[in-house]
């Protein structure tokens, strides 16, 4: 077999623009029966925000069968998230028609089954213009890079790379008043200072910068230029920006949520999605600003058991956002995708936050927000300190004297977040292991989607040129036809159908030929293990039937369909 140009692509790098688009060009050019590239819409700085639709499309058209959603790299330094998503594309391509056996893991099997009764829509870039920003210069940001709420250019600190070695570090400066210590037990780490001490050496801790217009007595942190995040601005539970930082000025307001719900309108197929963030190793679920019992007892047992697998496959727990995720036990989160997708379009949406510096330097069952924003002890900052340190070559950078231009002597130096605590570092084994068991996790959800089959269709013969037709419809997918209890409070899909198709030489002589039948139970509602029960319905299968004139030679033919569990037809010859 000649090896395709796209066999290159090695992961080595954290894609640019210009790469992560002739990357997903090649591929959609080596493989041409699989997978289709569109730009589904504009960036605020005008980039292609780039879809690859892949499945077999000589199995059907994308739309014909359900289909899951990948994305990633909402938040502009959360470059992983891209990465496991090309990761996916490609693997997923590569691997397509290869002998099933020849696979080590089981679950490798699923490929062919995907890609031949399934679709995957997969966007691997949610905001181009902030991961491009954040991958050529040393600038963080949050999300978009349009200024927001206003493009004033504000009094204080302004992060910037002072000492010109590629990354916005931390500066520290000596003072009374500081609330950092060094630690007495390694002199490279800080530690919080405790409220009872006085008399020690302290420091603040600011960001690498400079400070525009410094009066020479009180340092100012203004908020970011650009202020906004993405995955504040969609229209479910949205509120204004002051009441959730970032939110944008109305829902939609950006051009790359605009263009994903405009996506998601068009393609009613959709099931669930899957968006990869970074970083604390956990898989969140809706809500973000409700609790567990805001669900339905089906939808929450498909997102525990959605979470469970999840689990499974990657070593990370699963968590709702509303009960574990929350930066604040007064707030919530408003306007979010994952949000969005559940409630606004009845299907499981999800988020995964990869990468797990913590939990790799040993330490088990934190709170994540506790954890990271407000709290740990110092044991804790050793672990993950020397872990870092250790596994992480150039993510700490020991703290050097700069004579600073406006605030004098201070010291440059501590960690390089974004390669340290927000991503793998690049080409690693911790790249690439955080790649394949994400991916594989997203294969298990994308197989849990509804699946119609027409089993039987039986054609009996009843008196001259007279027949009785007789079609068993079935849904072989876990997920119910209407995949959540929500859509159908929405009423948000139409119901199965099934036709028969008039030919030429077939004429319906009783019975509608297309009946609307409602939806199609899956195995989701089966879980139970109760060893008194006395067993299910068939509520997966409906049986439909006709009476028809037809001719010998001609052929029947039933068709079945359901938005989100795909078109299917079988036929019959009548002789």
């Amino acid at each position: 077999m000649t090896e395709k140009a796209s066999s290159a692509l090695d992961f080595t790098k954290y894609l640019t623009f210009e790469a992560l688009t002739a990357a997903l060009k090649q591929l959609a050019e080596d493989y041409p029966n699989l997978a289709r590239l569109e730009s589904i819409g504009k960036s605020h700085e005008g980039r292609d925000l780039w879809l690859m639709t892949i499945t077999n499309f000589q199995t059907g058209a994308d739309t014909d069968k359900p289909a899951y959603w990948i994305d990633g790299n909402i938040h502009a330094a959360e470059v992983t998230g891209s990465a496991t998503a090309l990761y996916t594309i490609k693997f997923l391509l590569e691997n397509y028609g290869r002998d099933e056996a020849a696979h080590t893991d089981s679950t490798l099997a699923l490929v062919n089954t995907l890609l031949d009764t399934r679709t995957l829509y997969i966007l691997p870039r949610h905001t181009p213009d902030g991961a491009e920003r954040v991958l050529t210069t040393p600038n963080r940001l949050r999300s978009s890079t349009r200024p927001y709420p206003s493009d004033e250019d504000k009094d204080g600190l302004i992060p910037q790379d002072l000492d010109n070695d590629g990354v916005i570090r931390q500066m520290r400066i000596q003072d009374p008043g500081g609330d950092w210590k060094i630690s007495e037990k390694d002199p490279r780490v800080l530690v919080k200072r405790l409220p009872e001490d006085y008399g020690g050496t302290y420091y603040r801790i600011y960001s690498e910068g400079i400070v525009r217009n410094y009066d020479g007595y009180i340092l100012k942190v203004p908020p970011a230029k650009e202020g906004l995040d993405l995955n504040r601005n969609y229209p479910y539970d949205w509120t204004p920006d002051n009441e959730q930082a970032g939110a944008g000025p109305y829902p939609l307001s950006e051009p790359e949520t605009r263009a994903i719900v405009a996506f998601w309108t068009a393609h009613r197929n959709i099931t669930g999605s899957q968006s990869y963030h970074t970083f604390s190793g956990v898989i969140l679920r809706p809500y973000s600003g409700k609790p567990d019992d805001a669900f339905s007892l089906h939808d929450l047992d498909v997102y525990k058991a959605l979470g469970k697998r999840g689990t499974e496959y990657t070593g990370y727990p699963d968590a709702s956002i509303y009960h574990k995720f929350r930066y604040s036990p007064k707030t919530v989160l408003h306007g979010a995708f994952l949000d969005w997708a559940y409630e606004h379009q009845g299907v499981f949406g999800i988020s995964t936050e990869l990468w797990d510096t913590i939990k790799l330097a040993g330490i088990e069952n934190r709170d994540f927000i506790e954890f990271l924003w407000k709290s740990r002890s110092e044991d804790d900052e050793l672990k993950v300190f020397h872990w870092m340190i250790d596994n992480l070559p150039g993510s700490y950078k020991e703290w050097e004297p700069y004579e600073h231009p406006q605030l004098g002597q201070v010291e440059l130096g501590g960690w390089d977040y974004v390669h340290s605590w927000q991503n793998p570092p690049e080409g690693s084994q911790f790249l690439k292991d955080v790649m394949h068991t994400n991916m594989l996790f997203s294969f298990a959800c994308a197989a849990m989607s509804p699946l119609l089959a027409i089993p039987k269709l039986n054609v009996e013969k009843v008196g001259d040129d007279i027949y009785k037709v007789t079609a068993l419809v079935e849904n072989t997918g876990f997920l119910p036809t209407y995949v959540t209890t929500k859509a159908l409070e929405r009423k948000f899909l139409k119901p199965l159908t099934v036709t028969l198709v008039a030919l030429e030489g077939v004429e319906v002589v009783l019975g509608e030929e297309k009946r609307g039948l409602g939806h199609l139970e899956g195995r989701s509602n089966k879980q139970a293990m109760n060893p008194f029960h006395n067993g299910y319905a068939s509520d997966d299968r409906v049986k439909v039937e006709w009476i028809v004139r037809a001719h010998p030679g001609s052929r029947i033919v039933v068709e079945a369909f359901a938005e989100r569990a795909g078109k299917v037809t079988r036929e019959y010859e009548v002789e």
